[in-house]
């Protein structure tokens, strides 16, 4: 008969979840990962990860998550492969994991990894040459592009500040935005128009990003109805990302304005026994490395938070 109580349930296989995992089992903590496909998250759609810390020459997603992964399940870190209908937290004392077969099992604490997904503009040619010149982060992938011209789509904060940061390593940036204006607030609009590295298609659209092995140009149609082409070497799409929080009571954790769950330093949410880690979680910067080490840090305080249950 399948196990229906544990003490910890991890949702989410993901660089904070298989942290979390390992760090939980090595810690003899009563503990099952929960994740409905294979794990590693928004990393198995990253090409190359130049930033992550002892790989000075850079290493793929999906080999970054298969050395993950073989860490975890060399600590015996227990995985279920199940999809998730709900999370009930009504009762703080007995958190419930619905999965979608109508089955459940309940926790002492549970630690939140569901991640997030980067908005897409769904043109041809985006998912084709997504990791070959199509990009979801400056902050990651901006070394890639040195000395090249490269295209932001967006003009929001993230769009215009990543823009920017660009510019340190391109020889020229794009933005390419449907109005007339930027969205982003008035100093980091500022900054960008100072910029002479930076400049502006206004009120257009792309319609599909095109390139044989890697990104090469982009078409673009214009409110009017006008068709223009953009040679570029790289595509950075930064229109926004969204938590993949369906399956979570939002209410209840006191979700912000975006649907991300906020905690406090330790990565407690406003209910108690109930953590957040990683990208899911209400935070400025979203990265592999601070992922693992959130993941990290809450099996730490759920260890705590058991501890003195067990106390009481």
């Amino acid at each position: 008969m399948e196990k229906s109580h544990f003490e910890l349930v991890i949702l989410g296989a993901g660089p904070a979840g298989l942290s979390a995992g390992l760090y939980a089992s090595r810690a003899r903590i009563d503990h099952v990962l929960i994740e409905k496909g294979a794990p590693g998250g928004q990393v198995l759609t990253t090409d190359w990860v130049d930033n992550y810390p002892g790989f000075p020459d850079g290493i793929s997603g999906f080999d970054l998550i298969d050395n993950m992964t073989a860490h975890a399940k060399k600590f015996d870190v227990n995985i279920l492969t199940k999809e998730v209908a709900s999370v009930e937290l009504s009762d703080p004392d007995s958190k419930r994991i619905v999965f979608g077969d109508g089955s459940s099992l309940t926790c002492d604490a549970l630690i939140i990894c569901t991640g997030a997904s980067p908005n897409k503009i769904g043109v041809p040619g985006e998912a084709e040459l997504a990791g070959k010149g199509v990009s979801y982060c400056g902050t990651c992938d901006a070394p890639f592009y040195r000395d090249m011209h490269v295209a932001v789509i967006g003009g929001g904060d993230t769009a215009v500040e990543e823009a920017d940061y660009l510019t340190r390593f391109a020889s020229k940036v794009t933005i390419i935005h449907r109005r007339d204006e930027l969205r982003a607030v008035k100093v980091l609009q500022e900054i960008a128009f100072a910029n002479k590295k930076i400049d502006y298609v206004w009120n257009s659209q792309v319609t599909s990003i095109e390139g044989d092995k890697e990104v090469e140009r982009l078409q673009l149609v214009d409110n009017d109805g006008s068709t223009s082409a953009l040679e570029v070497q790289g595509v950075f799409v930064l229109i926004g990302i969204t938590p993949n929080n369906a399956i979570l009571p939002l209410e209840e954790l006191k979700a912000d304005q975006w649907g991300f769950i906020p905690t406090d330093a330790e990565t407690l949410t406003s209910v108690s026994g109930v953590f957040a880690a990683g990208d899911i979680r209400s935070k400025l910067m979203r990265q592999i490395v601070n992922a693992c080490g959130e993941g990290a840090n809450s099996v730490i305080a759920a260890e705590h938070y058991l501890k003195s249950r067990s106390e009481n």
